[in-house]
């Protein structure tokens, strides 16, 4: 019998790279999105797939599915500053009642259950690179706060659930992922400086771009969901890619992948927004033990492929 699994946010930019893997691993899927930030063009293709079905539904009120659900995904919310910003309650609500309902879903068809946590659960970190155990620096009534504290509240009832019901659950804590499919004015700094670069425009760097990221592909991070809800880690787990780098370096190797050899008038230098965070490094040893995960794409090469996504099919 093929695993029938739930996708909540199924259309947005990992969502839709997650129908995808599961589409090829045979999995029946039903993709729930309410579109505030997915689009239905990241599931386009799968819509003639009789494996796939689509519902436009907001998880913060009750979803009923009447066939049995093995794995429930909540990658349901806005995840980029852009988007946050723009719907903070919505943005809260996701994070408490969207994740109270899916997980109810998942006791109720005895169903795995993975939260896509995130990375912005350490705040602007005082330790270097995060570990799990880190607790984070954040602060909760700050710009960044609406969707910092909705991830960290849902992975407490995520494990509430866990040892009160027995539910199967999983949590990744996702660090900064990149590839096709994301959008240009998402506010995050990859298609932010593709979308500049194509236009020939001046790279925005906020500050000094001497902040640290670590950029994983979006390929690499879908594995390490897959891995994750077939395991028994039922404490969060870190995926990214551990490869620490500033932002001003990812706009010089953009830049350099455009054919622009010197940089010198290419970068443009603004205010560094409320609470970004100064450094952004996971430390994935969990992973690698238990999961036998690391990330494979070389940096250049999912830069290449995502600048190329973006020429051909960005609007």
């Amino acid at each position: 019998m093929s695993k029938r699994s739930l996708v909540a946010g199924g259309a947005g930019f990992l969502g839709s790279h997650l129908v995808e893997r599961l589409l090829q691993e045979g999995h029946l899927v039903i993709c729930v999105d309410n579109l505030i930030s997915g689009s239905k063009s990241n599931i386009k293709s799968f819509m003639d797939n009789k494996n796939f079905s689509f519902l436009e539904h907001n998880v913060t009120e009750t979803l009923l599915i009447d066939e049995p659900v093995d794995q429930v995904w909540n990658l349901a919310s806005p995840a980029s500053p852009v988007d946050y910003g723009q719907y903070p309650i919505q943005t809260l609500k996701v994070g408490a009642l969207g994740t109270h309902n899916l997980l109810g879903l998942a006791l109720k068809h005895n169903a795995r259950f993975l939260l896509a946590s995130t990375s912005e659960v350490y705040g602007d970190p005082l330790e270097s690179p995060q570990r799990e155990s880190y607790w984070g620096n954040v602060n909760p009534i700050g710009p960044r706060g609406v969707y910092d504290e909705a991830k960290r509240f849902a992975e407490a009832l995520t494990m509430a659930y866990g040892r009160v019901h027995g539910v199967k659950i999983h949590i990744a804590r996702i660090f900064n992922t990149y590839g096709p499919r994301m959008r240009l004015k998402d506010g995050r700094a990859i298609p932010a400086f593709i979308g500049q670069a194509l236009k020939a425009e001046p790279l925005t760097v906020f500050g000094d771009g001497r902040q640290t990221r670590s950029f994983c592909y979006v390929s690499d991070l879908i594995e390490g969901l897959y891995r994750l809800m077939q395991s028994d880690l039922h404490e969060p787990v870190n995926l990214g890619n551990p490869d620490e780098m500033t932002i001003l370096q990812m706009a010089e190797q953009i830049l350099q992948l455009q054919g622009v050899k010197d940089s010198r008038g290419k970068i443009s230098y603004q205010s560094l927004p409320e609470d970004d965070p100064k450094v952004r490094c996971p430390d994935i040893q969990l992973a690698k033990s238990k999961l036998k995960w690391e990330p494979k794409v070389q940096l250049e090469d999912g830069l290449r492929e995502t600048l190329q996504w973006f020429k051909e099919f960005s609007p």
